[in-house]
């Protein structure tokens, strides 16, 4: 995949790819909810992390990922896998200013 669709983080998985799902998240929710630092807290940093696996061994991460699974196992899953082809790492900043 290069891309996804409009609506792909919406949590339905109506916009997504064929046999894809969403992980759930810190929150345990299985969409994405963005950034939410408090009111008057200052900046906030977040990290998002992109990564390319080779298409030979989606299959078997397939095996070890479910869709009850954490991110973290996703990372490990991926790691050891031993064919990452890339990663990006994106680090936003939000802030809300107090009322």
């Amino acid at each position: 995949m290069t891309g996804l669709p409009a609506g792909a983080g919406d949590g339905t998985d109506e916009h997504l790819p064929a046999g894809a799902f969403h992980l759930p998240n810190d929150a345990r929710l299985a969409r994405f909810i963005g950034a939410g630092p408090p009111p008057g807290d200052g900046r906030h940093r977040y990290v998002i992390v992109v990564q390319a696996l080779g298409i030979e061994k989606v299959g078997q991460l397939q095996l070890r990922v479910q869709a009850n699974s954490t991110p973290a196992w996703l990372g490990f899953s991926i790691s050891i896998s031993g064919h990452l082809l890339g990663r990006a790492v994106i680090t936003p900043t939000a802030e809300i200013p107090a009322a």
